[in-house]
């Protein structure tokens, strides 16, 4: 987030969280549409039921175990339908936050309070659509009971299994631990310390004033007006040559 406030150009960020909020707001889209197909199962009743028991894959042993088990998917998907549109709303904030981000060139403290805000933000938005994706998994282990008790209780375990071991030991949790250090280590700070460096920050300004002005000058004030950065280069060379505290 430091990295982001910083950046000249933060066009690549907000498509960036674009893209996280067309995702969410697909598998939520896509999550509705099975919630509605399992509570038509439910609005059925008794026909839903004799259809259900007409197959022979799954375990029918009465009306109410068969609602209670379609009404468990319901709520699993549902709940994943929450966390999704939690989602959706906390990255509307996100990009709210990041089109009022304070200008680069006013580089304050308040720059860095900013950016640890816009991440105390951004976290619990994905975490929601981390949580949103973590239901379709309990709703497929749910889906399960219809088969039967003990293929209830090995889609429960399977599910927990498969992501614990996809969040902790997959090659990508692998290289996002990775790519989290390397950023650590690469973070920039947003109020440069510029007391270390006065020429080279005045060699700045000075040359940027002497180019601007100089095309539409004459040529002595093109001369007088180079004089100040021909000055500061030098400095800024002897600067170079003198080791840093």
């Amino acid at each position: 987030m430091r990295n982001l406030v910083v950046r000249e150009n933060q066009f690549m960020d907000g498509q960036l969280l674009g893209q996280i909020l067309s995702s969410s707001s697909f598998l939520a889209s896509s999550n509705l549409v099975l919630i509605a197909a399992a509570a038509g199962t439910l609005f059925h009743g008794e026909e839903s039921y004799k259809s259900a028991a007409s197959l022979g894959v799954i375990k029918m042993s009465s009306r109410a175990l068969f609602e209670g088990q379609v009404g468990l998917i319901v709520l699993t998907l549902a709940r994943g339908l929450l966390a999704f549109v939690w989602c959706i709303r906390q990255l509307n904030y996100c990009l709210a936050t990041l089109g009022a981000s304070p200008s680069k060139s006013r580089r304050t403290p308040a720059i860095k309070a900013y950016a640890d805000a816009f991440a105390r933000l951004l976290n619990p938005a994905l975490s929601s659509f981390s949580a949103g994706v973590r239901g379709y998994y309990f709703a497929a282990a749910a889906a399960a009971w219809l088969f039967g008790p003990w293929a209830f209780m090995g889609g429960t375990v399977a599910a927990t299994a498969l992501l614990f071991c996809r969040q902790k030991f997959s090659p990508a949790a692998a290289a996002i631990a990775s790519i989290r250090g390397i950023l650590e280590d690469a973070t920039v700070d947003p109020i440069p310390d510029v007391s270390r460096a006065p020429d080279r920050v005045l060699w700045r300004v000075d040359w940027r004033d002497a180019t601007r002005w100089a095309p539409g000058a004459s040529r002595a004030g093109r001369g007088a007006r180079d004089a100040p950065g021909r000055q500061s280069r030098r400095t800024v060379r002897s600067a170079r040559e003198v080791p840093g505290p």
